[in-house]
């Protein structure tokens, strides 16, 4: 049977995202297919995803929104980095450390500077931190410059970028997009009941099909029973109801798979602070860890986003607001401001089953380090929407290959989100000293511990990355590894191939000067963009 007609149960940006990368792969290959988008009116856009990586200005381009249409009505903020602060250890009376993850790969000129930072540049008295050394994106970020100027072209910049936007106002844009241009079907309505049935399938053909996948007998979803629209059928559905997992986790029973022994980050409190007009525009996401977590800060032109991260076993809720308004002082807003959320940290055992995936916060979550929620959200919905299944009878096939790969990347993404906490040397408190040590003893994956022990020897390269399914590669390794002080020991390195660094350092230098001079100020670019 031809698959001919989709919903999409729930909105906000997962929901609104899947809608467009499926209207845009659809539209032209199958024009008879619909897609209906069910979201229940009185569900409120949670609001915490308001930080981006590079990759969504891929799929934004392609969607065919207009750059400027962000920033004017999404109240956007370019994002360039994220600037870890106080993830290290601080001596008393020492300055406050910090590093920048950057978007922009180090040694943007050909050659790698790695082992020369380590041998020339890391020590000495006058010690160079990694990225500050190899980028000149980090003396950007540090200026509060935007990473490009009002002659450069859509989506295009000086630097790479994304953006930190109101995440309400951005779900609003997709779905305007996704109606206007791809001819989504709209519906606000309460789901009452999700219908199911068993499809009894040929062992033999299912086996090949399938290779692997665990079920023969796959529950399907039939139909959505809506309270105003009553029995809806659709040929496939995409769970996009967040932490409810109403179709995956609990018409379909799809088991979660809790990550709270690798990743203790279990609760936040979140809370918007009016920024001045003339206040500083940090192109950045600030992440100060403190004694039991993380707070990010994102700036927005009218306003901060702050989330206090933490785990609650090591900081009882009444000490997290008193620590969340320390951090935010004079800028305190009124009582009763601060949400709190739980985070249940984990993902779904299957992402893909019959008929039905989840994205979004239905398909899992970590926390909100390194903006991960959004990130795999772009990337299943893109995945899913290249190979899309025509017929039932692609489905076994697709099913399996689509766990197969977003399993992987969920895979290492664990890795990178819980090395934050596993390099970190803060022994100020039981949790930076207990967390430490549980993940030296039980690391997250055998792949992370092979590669940290090959990187102790050797500086990491593309060839450690096996498979283009890994959303963090070597260059944000490089970022994490060298600002948070791993020790690698340096290659030797002949008098030729010092002349070759020297010679690109100088060019690193030239072009801080040179953009220090061409890239606008980032407030003064998004005031002249948005009333142009």
């Amino acid at each position: 049977m031809s698959i001919l007609s989709i919903a999409i149960v729930g909105g906000g940006a997962s929901g609104w995202l899947a809608a467009n990368h499926l209207g845009l792969a659809l539209k032209g290959r199958s024009p008879k297919v619909s897609i209906t988008l069910i979201e229940s009116p009185d569900v409120p856009t949670i609001g915490v995803g308001e930080g981006t990586v590079p990759m969504i200005r891929k799929s934004l381009q392609a969607f065919g929104i207009e750059e400027t249409a962000l920033f004017r009505r999404c109240d956007a903020s370019f994002k360039q980095s994220i600037k870890f602060i106080n993830w290290r250890h601080r001596k008393p009376g020492s300055e406050m450390s910090a590093f920048h993850h950057l978007f922009d790969p180090p040694s943007p000129f050909g050659v790698d500077l790695s082992d020369f930072w380590l041998d020339e540049l890391a020590t000495g008295p006058k010690p160079v931190a990694f990225d500050e050394a190899l980028s000149p994106q980090s003396f950007s970020c540090e200026a509060q410059k935007a990473p490009k100027t009002l002659a450069s072209a859509p989506y295009q910049g000086a630097h790479a970028y994304a953006y930190h936007f109101d995440a309400a106002k951005f779900a609003e844009l997709l779905r305007e997009n996704a109606i206007e241009r791809f001819g989504v079907e709209h519906v606000q309505d309460h789901l009452l009941e999700v219908e199911t049935a068993r499809l009894e399938m040929d062992c033999v053909e299912t086996d090949r099909l399938t290779e692997g996948n665990e079920s023969k007998n796959d529950e399907r979803i039939v139909a959505l029973h809506l309270r105003e629209g009553g029995r809806r059928c659709f040929d496939f559905y995409l769970d996009c109801s967040g932490f409810s997992g109403l179709l995956m986790e609990k018409a379909l029973g799809v088991e979660f798979i809790s990550l709270a022994d690798k990743l203790w980050m279990n609760k936040a409190l979140v809370t918007q602070v009016p920024s001045a007009p003339d206040a500083p525009l940090p192109p950045y996401t600030q992440a100060s860890a403190h004694q039991a977590g993380w707070i990010w800060d994102i700036a927005l032109p009218k306003r901060r986003g702050v989330g206090l991260v933490y785990c609650d076993r090591y900081l009882s809720d009444k000490e997290a607001c008193q620590k969340l308004e320390r951090y935010l002082g004079d800028e305190l807003p009124s009582a009763g401001e601060f949400r709190s959320l739980i985070m249940r940290v984990g993902h779904l055992k299957k992402f893909w089953q019959g008929n039905c995936v989840a994205l979004g916060l239905a398909q899992g979550f970590l926390e909100p380090l390194e903006a991960t929620s959004i990130l795999l959200t772009d990337f299943a919905a893109s995945l899913l929407a290249r190979k899309f299944p025509t017929s039932d009878e692609t489905l076994p096939v697709l099913e399996a290959r689509f766990n197969r790969i977003v399993a992987h990347a969920w895979e290492a993404v664990i890795d990178f989100v819980a090395l934050h906490y596993q390099l970190s040397d803060r022994r100020d408190s039981a949790f930076w000293r207990d967390y430490r040590h549980h993940l030296d003893a039980q690391p997250t994956s055998e792949e992370l511990s092979r590669r940290l022990a090959l990187w102790q020897h050797f500086t990491p390269h593309p060839d450690d990355f096996f498979s283009q399914f890994e959303v963090f590669g070597v260059d944000n390794y490089l970022y994490l590894l060298y600002g948070m002080g791993f020790s690698t020991q340096p290659k030797t390195l002949d008098d030729t191939a010092r002349q070759q660094a020297r010679a690109q350092l100088d060019k690193i230098t030239h072009a801080k000067d040179f953009l220090a001079q061409k890239l606008p100020d980032h407030r003064a670019f998004i005031e002249a963009l948005t009333q142009g």
